[in-house]
């Protein structure tokens, strides 16, 4: 990703049908620092840049309480439109990610990294694009929560072939799985990938391989290579948007988790214990922040190895009709 010209048109579809000038006027300012942005030539710090947005008519908060699904309890207490926001954002994504591995990723200094995270410093909203990607893989969907990623034509089909991917994670459950094997280094070592490699890999059967490859290459997800395929770009996807397909997801996930559990698989833990209702919550959050450390971590992940199933699961049993946000990637 180019996230200086992401930035840019992040900064013109704030703007929308407004005049350059007139934009600035409102914003206070008596030179055209709009034309600036827009053109890649300086940015905004990303506390001022979601003031900019506030400012437009965009309700900055509900959107990022959008982007978590379950929001957490700091959102109630702090502005995320400023430094002190920011940070906490910024800090929030990251989870246990260290330090140094963001500074890799986003040819930043751990020094100027970890001023932004404590709120001693302001990145800039290129920088703050930069790392929320570096620290989740889900900078479309933040994006998508305050503008039209379609009005971002430098991530205009990505974007499209996030929502490709997510139906056909809705509708094909095991299209995710087959995806993954492609990239493990064993099939890509492969001259001549036979038929069914994939299904005796990850236990399903030669008919459920093709019929999921068949899909994904229809979607323009992965391409031929030989006799074999390989992906064309790899996208981390957040299945939480549609409530009901992604309830469905779960529930295909958890079968196959407990079909597994029960052949005798590892991997399975439970306990069913006795707890209040404040620490209910507290594991709620720590359920999170698993899954926030185990995106960070799959992110960082060479070579390709293994294809894991990640569930975690935790159910109010005295609450028969309980519902609500739950992770799912």
């Amino acid at each position: 990703m180019d996230f200086d010209r992401i930035a840019a048109e992040f900064m013109r579809a704030l703007r929308g049908k407004r005049s350059q000038a007139a934009l600035c006027r409102r914003l206070g300012y008596r030179s055209n620092v709009v034309y600036l942005w827009e053109a890649g030539r300086g940015f905004p710090t990303a506390a001022r840049a979601l003031s900019i947005a506030r400012t437009v008519g965009i309700d900055v908060q509900a959107s990022v309480r959008r982007f978590y699904v379950a929001a957490p309890g700091w959102l109630d207490e702090i502005d995320v439109a400023t430094p002190e926001g920011v940070a906490r954002l910024l800090a929030d994504l990251k989870g246990t990610s260290r330090i140094v591995d963001l500074a890799r990723d986003t040819g930043k200094t751990r020094f100027a990294i970890a001023r932004w995270l404590k709120g001693q410093a302001a990145p800039r909203v290129n920088e703050f694009f930069h790392l929320v990607e570096c620290a989740s893989l889900r900078l479309l969907d933040l994006i998508e929560t305050l503008v039209d990623p379609a009005a971002l034509p430098s991530v205009r089909a990505r974007w499209q072939s996030m929502g490709v991917a997510r139906r056909l994670a809705y509708d094909a459950p095991w299209t995710q799985a087959v995806l993954r094997t492609l990239e493990l280094d064993e099939y890509q070592r492969l001259v001549d990938p036979p038929p069914g490699w994939i299904a005796e890999r990850i236990g399903i059967t030669p008919d459920e391989e093709a019929h999921c490859l068949s899909l994904l290459e229809r979607a323009g997800q992965v391409e031929r290579a030989g006799s074999g395929f390989r992906p064309v770009d790899v996208i981390a996807l957040d299945v939480r948007r549609d409530a009901q397909a992604a309830a469905r997801a779960r529930g295909f996930w958890g079968r196959v988790a407990a079909e597994r559990a029960e052949a005798g698989h590892r991997g399975t833990v439970y306990t069913v214990s006795g707890v209040s209702a404040a620490d209910l919550e507290r594991l709620r959050e720590l359920q999170k922040a698993y899954f926030s450390e185990v995106r960070a971590i799959i992110a960082r992940s060479q070579p390709v190895e293994r294809v894991v199933l990640t569930t975690a699961q935790m159910i109010d049993l005295t609450d028969g009709n309980e519902s609500g946000p739950v992770s799912g990637s």
